[in-house]
C-alpha cells in the first residue's frame, strides 16, 4: 500500500476521532451543562447536536422530566400537642441545571437529603398550627397550600420548580394509636351499655303497657260476656216460660229428655226403682 494512502487513512481516522470528541448529542428528556476544567461554560436545554472542545471540555447531563422527592416519614407535633407520623412527598423539575449543580454538585441524592429536610420543616411548621380533626376536614386544603408556598419559595435556590406536594399518610404513633383505640372501644362499650339499658327500659314500658291493655280488654270482655250471658238467660227464661204456658206437658217432656241426655252418658250405670218418676216417659211405670 502506498505510503500516501496510509497517511491519508490515518489522517481521516484522526479527524473522525477528533470530530466524535467535538460533537455531542442532547436528547429530548435531558439538558446539559458544558464544563471546561470544572468551570461551567454553557447550559444547553434544547435537544440536538452540539459541539465542545475535545479533551478540554466535558458534559454533565440533568433530567428535564418530573422527578420524585420522597423523604423519610417524620414524627411531628400537632397544635393539640398530639404527635403524628407524616409521610410527605413532592414532585419537582430541574429548571436551572447550573444552579442545581452549584447547590448540590449535581447529585440528586444530595438534593433529596437537603430539600427533604426543607419539605419536612415546611410540613412541621404547617402541621403545628392545626389539630388532627383539621387534617380530616376542608382545612386540609389550606394546610397543603401553606406547605406548597413555603417549599416553592426555597425551590429557586436549588434550581428546581415544585410541581406538587402531598401528604401521603398521617398516622398516629403505635402507643398513641393503641391508647386512642382503647378509648374508642371504651366509649363504644359505654354507648352500647347505655343503648341496651334504654332498650330494656323501653321494653319493660311496652310490656307493662301491653299487660295493662290486656287486663283492660279481658275485663271488658268478661263484663260484656256476663251481660250477654245474663241477657241470654233472661231471654231463654222468657221463651221457656212462654213455651211452658202454651204446653206444660211438652215442656215437662223436653226437660226430661235433657235430663236423660246429661245423666245417661256413655258407660253410665244407675240403680233406680222401675216406678221412679225419672222413667215416667220410658213406659216402665205400671
Amino acid at each position: 500500500m502506498p505510503k500516501k494512502l496510509v497517511a491519508l487513512i490515518i489522517l481521516l481516522v484522526g479527524f473522525a476521532g477528533l470530530m466524535s470528541g467535538t460533537l455531542f448529542k442532547v436528547a429530548e428528556p435531558v439538558q446539559a451543562v458544558v464544563f471546561q476544567f470544572g468551570d461551567p461554560r454553557r447550559v444547553i436545554q434544547e435537544p440536538g447536536l452540539n459541539w465542545k472542545i475535545p479533551f478540554i471540555q466535558d458534559i454533565q447531563y440533568f433530567d428535564k422530566r418530573i422527578l420524585n422527592l420522597d423523604p423519610q416519614p417524620a414524627e411531628l407535633p400537632l397544635a393539640d400537642q398530639k404527635r403524628i407520623i407524616v409521610d410527605s412527598y413532592a414532585r419537582y423539575k430541574i429548571t436551572d441545571p447550573l444552579k442545581f449543580f452549584q447547590t448540590v454538585q449535581g447529585s440528586e441524592r444530595a438534593f433529596n437529603d437537603a430539600f427533604g429536610r426543607i419539605l419536612n420543616r415546611s410540613v412541621r411548621d404547617a402541621i403545628a398550627k392545626v389539630g388532627m380533626v383539621d387534617l380530616l376536614s376542608q382545612k386540609r386544603v389550606e394546610v397543603m397550600s401553606e406547605i406548597v408556598n413555603s417549599v416553592s419559595k426555597e425551590a429557586p435556590d436549588y434550581g428546581v420548580t415544585i410541581v406538587d406536594v402531598r401528604i401521603g399518610r398521617a398516622d398516629l404513633p403505635a402507643q398513641i394509636s393503641e391508647n386512642v383505640f382503647d378509648r374508642m372501644r371504651t366509649d363504644r362499650v359505654q354507648e352500647a351499655n347505655k343503648l341496651r339499658a334504654e332498650g330494656d327500659e323501653i321494653k319493660q314500658r311496652i310490656e307493662a303497657e301491653a299487660e295493662r291493655e290486656k287486663t283492660v280488654i279481658l275485663a271488658e270482655a268478661r263484663r260484656t260476656s256476663n251481660i250477654l250471658r245474663g241477657q241470654g238467660d233472661a231471654q231463654r227464661n222468657v221463651v221457656l216460660g212462654e213455651a211452658y204456658g202454651k204446653d206444660p206437658e211438652f215442656f215437662r217432656f223436653y226437660r226430661s229428655m235433657e235430663a236423660y241426655r246429661e245423666a245417661l252418658g256413655e258407660g253410665t250405670s244407675m240403680v233406680l226403682s222401675p216406678d221412679s218418676e225419672f222413667f215416667s216417659y220410658f213406659g216402665m211405670r205400671k
